[in-house]
């Protein structure tokens, strides 16, 4: 099977019907390597990860998309970013006491919400908020589509710890097919079908038996694939900017309680950045972050 990260559009000649297949390796594996998780948190995150690339395929814009699950549960957070040049990375909280191998969604993250936002380079931000209720992250984000008054849109989703995985099929305006009635046949029909997908297919099988395997009975146009990859947008300057926000007086505060070092860790990939006296002068002097500083993975 192909071992690289991408997602791939198609679209049904005779109904009005597109989809999106996401196929993640090795970003879901470099998200991963950056903290230790229980396999229950790894697979939610896969597929959130999953999730977040199908979107970007989906929604037009130019900027970042960001899916967040909060919840009162083992896992109060997960948190999974998508640039529209399909840059992914991700990041989870949980408990690890309170996780158990066979706890249901529901169970890990109770009286959670989903939170969908677009932050675009230019334009209005715009985020969705919905109950996080389903069986599973494909149904729920299913719900938040259905409740948000869009195109309606399925989900499937899939992560074992090595592969992450996704379909999506979005229901189009009125083109092929103007009567309401045959519009609804239409897209329970190839709903239907996808439900057939198991996890071991959506997992390990390339997206063309996938369409054969689901949909070989329909015209299906495979479109060229797009690359995914993981990338964190921390640096060292967004760290200096985050301790210019706070001011000089309370940087120099820091700087003394910290013994003379001051470390801004970034979440997503654990790199630290490290500043020390001389470099908070230069910063706040307007001399940049070049040297002294040095940068500690």
């Amino acid at each position: 099977m192909t071992s690289h990260d991408f997602t791939q559009r198609f679209l049904f000649d005779e109904t009005d019907v597109r989809g999106e297949l996401a196929t993640l390796d090795r970003s879901y594996v470099e998200v991963l390597a950056k903290h230790s998780y229980p396999e229950p948190v790894a697979q939610l995150l896969g597929e959130m990860l999953a999730a977040a690339a199908l979107l970007c395929g989906t929604l037009k814009f130019e900027g970042l998309l960001v899916l967040q699950a909060r919840s009162s549960g083992p896992i109060p957070l997960l948190m999974v970013e998508c640039s529209s040049e399909r840059e992914v990375r991700g990041i989870a909280r949980y408990e690890e006491a309170e996780i158990t191998a066979s706890a249901s969604l529901g169970e890990l993250m109770p009286d959670g919400v989903l939170a969908l936002t677009i932050d675009p380079r230019h334009g209005q931000r715009y985020q969705g908020i919905v109950p996080l209720e389903g069986a599973n992250l494909a149904e729920c984000l299913s719900g938040y589509f259905a409740t948000s008054e869009q195109l309606p849109t399925r989900f499937w989703l899939n992560a074992d710890g090595r592969r992450a995985r996704g379909l999506l099929l979005q229901q189009l305006p009125p083109s092929r097919i103007k009567d309401a009635q045959a519009r609804q046949d239409s897209w329970e029909h190839v709903v239907t079908l996808a439900d057939t997908l198991t996890a071991e297919e959506l997992l390990g099988l390339d997206n063309e038996v996938i369409l054969h395997r689901l949909f070989h009975e329909e015209a299906v146009r495979l479109f060229d694939e797009q690359p995914v990859a993981f990338s964190c947008s921390c640096s060292r300057d967004r760290a200096a900017n985050a301790l210019i926000s706070m001011g000089q007086a309370d940087v120099e505060s820091l700087l003394d309680e910290q013994q003379g070092e001051i470390r801004v860790d970034c979440q997503f990939c654990n790199e630290q950045q490290v500043f020390d006296a001389a470099d908070i002068t230069q910063i706040f002097a307007g001399g940049g972050t070049q040297t002294p500083g040095n940068t500690r993975h």
